[in-house]
């Protein structure tokens, strides 16, 4: 990929067949806007130090080691060499365990994803796996050493290339059970459940991430930009939760059948029927010139 760096460099292989690969990053926040912390009273930038937690003295960064707590305040030091030491030695081999649907990964698995590339050689092998995959419907799961770590990667076809995510451990997944533990038992049915239906069903449409705004990246840009032209901004509107009770009326009313809208339906069709009458009577009842000749 012409003018970005890879991030990595090495080999595909699919049974007995390797090529020559490299990453690069598909997603990064570089582009945020970022704060410094500074300091209130002189406007200057603040510079990070760090201080022992006895003696509060500064600790340079040459005397700084890691270090694992066993018991309150108790550490084992651990010399940065020897966490060297325990990185897993990497041949720069992305090798395929096993090929799978993409639908058997559960995307809270999902880590960061990264584009893959051919890298000068292998490219008719690269091709290969791309189509054998992108024909057979399937995702590869394979195994390396990327950045110090041992990662498992799931590697699908992506337009020319492959886009390779790294995955995380089961460990590292918390249960859904516990963030669901309090959820209360409901069953929607009935009048309810046929209007969120139909409000989900004229809400259908497709993905387009450049139809998304960073709502939150836009607010702050504009609050820089006030703030160096000496404006306030104005204060956001709260969002109106529905309470229970409002519930099944803000379903109605998102579903278009609101008593307003009901009550203007029916007064319109009253009105017309009231003009149709006007006209039956009108049509009913002799003009005054009519009467006029008759009585002639």
């Amino acid at each position: 990929m012409a003018g970005q760096r890879a991030q990595w460099k090495g080999f595909i292989k699919f049974g007995e067949v390797s090529a020559g690969v490299a990453l690069y990053t598909a997603a990064s926040t570089s582009e945020r806007i970022t704060f410094n912390v500074i300091n209130a009273a002189t406007g200057n930038r603040v510079n990070r130090v760090f201080i022992d937690s006895e003696t509060e003295e500064t600790v340079e960064k040459d005397d700084q080691t890691k270090g694992f707590e066993v018991d309150d305040g108790q550490y084992i030091v651990i010399d940065p060499d020897e966490v060297a030491a325990t990185i897993p030695d990497s041949d720069k081999t992305l090798e395929i365990e096993a090929f799978i649907s993409c639908s058997d990964v559960d995307d809270v698995y999902f880590d960061k994803p990264y584009y893959l590339a051919p890298d000068k050689m292998g490219s008719d092998a690269f091709a290969a796996l791309r189509d054998g995959m992108q024909k057979s419907k399937v995702v590869a799961i394979a195994r390396t050493v990327l950045f110090r770590r041992m990662r498992t990667v799931l590697i699908r076809p992506h337009g020319k290339g492959l886009i390779a995510t790294t995955l995380n451990y089961d460990y590292e997944v918390r249960s859904s059970k516990k963030a669901f533990a309090h959820m209360p038992k409901i069953k929607v049915e009935g009048e309810m459940l046929d209007l969120a239906k139909h409000i989900i069903s004229t809400k259908k449409g497709e993905f387009d991430p450049a139809a998304f705004e960073d709502r939150y990246e836009a607010a702050l840009a504009d609050l820089v930009k006030a703030k160096a032209e000496g404006k306030t901004l104005p204060k956001q509107k709260k969002v109106k939760v529905s309470k229970p009770n409002d519930l099944l009326a803000a379903l109605r009313e998102s579903a278009g059948m609101s008593n307003g809208a009901k009550g203007k339906q029916k007064r319109t069709a009253a009105n017309a029927n009231s003009g149709s009458d006007k006209r039956k009577t009108r049509a009913a009842s002799p003009s005054k010139s009519a009467r006029q000749r008759k009585a002639g």
